[in-house]
């Protein structure tokens, strides 16, 4: 069951909450893992086949997920305060909140998880590193090994879209774990394979 939602804040946001369970949000289901969409100028959006993959892999573990589209574009600042605020309304709501995003969006994610160590952890998809001069997911890196909120960076192996690699090195550095996937940018045909890495991690731990 999917349940539109409208995220308090200053910013048009709305969001779609996928509710493992098939009922609604007022169920006892305590974990959820907010979706950010990859560059809304390039087509982003919460409907991306890369979130929907999470989402339903997710589902297998009866953990929700909250795919949400940004505001209006602002070069990354208003984009991380949209996760911003969709973190805070699933934390409202939810005993264990993860994060993840793809692209744009993974810079989004880790920019967003280092000023939240609440979080029960992060999966960056193919983060560029860096959106805008102080929108550094390289940097954020260093705050999230600092609060010990587990991290995994995922990257294809044949991306030449993003500038990946120094979120890849300096996650290395820190001993954040990294996978990768046989793919360009894109993950064609490795959608499920995506979803599948980043549910298992982003799966609650007693």
């Amino acid at each position: 069951m999917s349940d539109t939602v409208l995220i308090p804040g200053g910013r048009d946001v709305r969001a779609t909450l996928d509710v493992a369970d098939g009922d609604d949000v007022d169920t006892d289901a305590d974990a959820v893992v907010v979706a950010c969409p990859p560059h809304p100028r390039h087509g982003g959006h919460r409907g991306d086949e890369r979130l929907t993959a999470v989402s339903d892999a997710l589902a297998d573990f009866g953990i929700d997920c909250l795919r949400f589209d940004y505001g209006e574009y602002d070069e990354g600042y208003g984009e991380c305060t949209d996760a911003d605020d969709a973190v805070g309304w699933a934390i409202d709501r939810y005993d264990r909140v993860g994060l993840f995003g793809y692209s744009f969006g993974g810079t989004v994610a880790l920019v967003t998880a280092a000023s939240r160590p609440d979080l029960s952890g992060v999966f960056a998809l193919a983060p560029t590193d860096r959106l805008a001069a102080d929108v550094d997911a390289v940097a954020a890196l260093d705050d999230l090994a600092a609060g010990n909120v587990p991290v995994r960076i995922g990257y294809a192996t044949r991306d030449s879209t993003a500038d990946w690699e120094p979120v890849v090195e300096r996650a290395r550095v820190l001993g954040i774990g990294t996978v990768a996937f046989e793919s360009d940018h894109f993950f064609v045909g490795r959608a499920v394979d995506v979803g599948e890495a980043a549910a298992a991690f982003l799966e609650p731990r007693s």
